[in-house]
Parts: C-alpha cells; structure tokens; sequence
C-alpha cells in the first residue's frame, strides 16, 4: 500500500520561498501520476500541480505559473514542490498526493502547513 509523508513546511515572509518534500513508501513512484494539493481555512481543496504519467507533462494552477515548479525524483521516491516569490494568499495546508489526475486522487500524505506571513 502506497504511503505518503510531506515534510518542509513552516513559516515563511512574502516574497520567501520553500521547498516541500514527499516521500513515498510501500510502493513506487514510478508509474503514478503525483502531485500537489493545497487547503487554505474555509476554502475547498485545490490542485497545485500534477506531473502526469507516462508523458511527464508538468501541470500547474495559474495562480502559482511562474512561481512554483515541482519535481520528481524516482531514485529516491519523492516528490518535491519549489515554492518561490510566496504571498499571503499561498498559505495552505499542502499536501502530496498520487494519481493526480483523478478528480479524487486514491492516495494522500497527512498535509504540511505553509504559512506566509510578515
């Protein structure tokens, strides 16, 4: 069974950046999609970013094009969401997720809360 755990979140100044990290047990990363989903307080959850599979394709919310790039590592079995130029308003739990491209993805890490804030 699949397994995720994020870690890297914390506090962080506007116009600062950050680096999540997901790691995956149980199971390889190799053949799902995975990617990112953020829950800010009193707002349903959104997608960040999704690396679709087989392609690689790297999909991203418009709100964060330009200022967020994720990556995959299988070598290691994580995932990584590079956070740069944050604002107030990327404040979120965030968390990983595998099969991205479902409109419910099966698989979840427990969240890693970013704040952005002065």
């Amino acid at each position: 069974q699949l397994q995720l755990a994020e870690s890297g979140g914390g506090l962080v100044q506007p116009g600062g950046s950050l680096t999540l990290s997901c790691a995956a047990s149980g199971a390889t990363l190799d053949y799902y999609a995975v990617g990112w989903f953020r829950q800010a307080p009193g707002k349903e959850r959104e997608k960040v970013s999704c690396i679709r599979f087989p392609s690689g394709v790297k999909e991203y919310v418009d709100s964060v094009k330009g200022r967020f790039t994720t990556s995959k590592d299988n070598a290691k079995n994580r995932v990584y969401l590079h956070m740069n130029s944050l604002k107030p308003e990327d404040t979120a739990v965030y968390y990983c997720a595998a099969n991205c491209h479902m409109g419910i993805p099966g698989y979840w890490g427990q969240g890693t809360q970013v704040t952005v804030s002065s």
